[in-house]
C-alpha cells in the first residue's frame, strides 16, 4: 500500500508543478489568441479559474486574473504595432490585411462612428463583445491613433475582458464538485456568449430580408 501510494505520487502532479506549468501556458495561449484566432482566449481563462477555485494555494485567482490580462494586453499591443508597421509601410503587411479581412466593412463603419463619439471608452467594450475587439482596433489604426493612446484605453479593456471571463469559471466551479464539470459548463457558456451576435445578426438580416420581400 505504502508502495502504490508512493507511486501515485510520483504520477500525479503537485498543485505547484501545476501551477508552474499552467500559467506559462495560459499567459502563452492567450497571447497567441490575441495575435490569431485561433485559441478561444475566453475560454480558456474560464477553464483556468474553475481550476484555480480548487487548488488549495493561495492567491491562485489573482494569478489567473494577472496572467491573462497580461497576456492579452502584451497581445493587443504586439498586433497593433505590428499593424502601424503596415501602415506606415507602401507594400502594407499581411497583418494588416490579416486585421482588415477579420473586421467586415459595416462592423468597421460602426466601430469608426462609435471611436469618434465615444474615444477610449469604446476600447473597453470592444474586449466585452465577442468579436467587438478587431474592428475597434482597425478603427483606432485607421484613426493613426498612436501605440501609447491606444495601450492606455486597452488596459482596462484587458482587465475587464479577464475579470468577466474569470467571474464565468468561478461560477461555473462553485456549482459543481468537480473540476473537470466546471470546466465543461464554463467553456459551454463562454462558447454560446460568442456564437450569441453572431446569430442575432443573422436573425436580424433573415427578418430585414423577409419584409423587404
Amino acid at each position: 500500500m505504502i508502495r502504490l501510494a508512493a507511486a501515485a505520487a510520483t504520477v500525479v502532479p503537485t498543485e505547484s508543478t501545476q501551477q508552474a506549468i499552467g500559467y506559462p501556458s495560459l499567459f502563452l495561449l492567450v497571447l497567441i489568441g490575441a495575435l490569431v484566432p485561433v485559441v478561444p482566449t475566453g475560454a480558456l481563462v474560464s477553464s483556468a479559474a474553475v481550476v484555480a477555485v480548487h487548488q488549495t494555494a493561495p492567491f491562485s485567482l489573482a494569478l489567473v486574473f494577472a496572467t491573462a490580462s497580461l497576456a492579452a494586453f502584451c497581445g493587443d499591443a504586439a498586433l497593433y504595432w505590428l499593424g502601424r508597421r503596415g501602415l506606415g509601410s507602401r507594400n502594407g503587411s499581411r497583418w494588416l490585411e490579416a486585421i482588415r479581412s477579420r473586421a467586415p466593412r459595416d462592423r468597421l463603419e460602426q466601430a469608426q462612428e462609435k471611436l469618434s463619439e465615444h474615444g477610449v471608452a469604446v476600447l473597453v467594450l470592444s474586449r466585452l463583445v465577442p468579436a467587438g475587439r478587431v474592428p475597434v482596433m482597425l478603427a483606432c489604426l485607421l484613426a493613426k491613433w498612436p501605440l501609447r493612446r491606444f495601450s492606455r484605453g486597452n488596459l482596462p479593456a484587458c482587465l475587464a475582458w479577464a475579470a468577466t471571463y474569470q467571474v464565468i469559471g468561478i461560477l461555473g466551479g462553485s456549482l459543481f464538485p468537480e473540476p473537470w464539470e466546471g470546466v465543461v459548463a464554463a467553456v459551454a457558456l463562454t462558447v454560446l456568449i460568442g456564437a450569441a451576435p453572431g446569430v442575432w445578426r443573422r436573425v436580424r438580416r433573415s427578418a430585414a430580408v423577409h419584409r423587404s420581400g
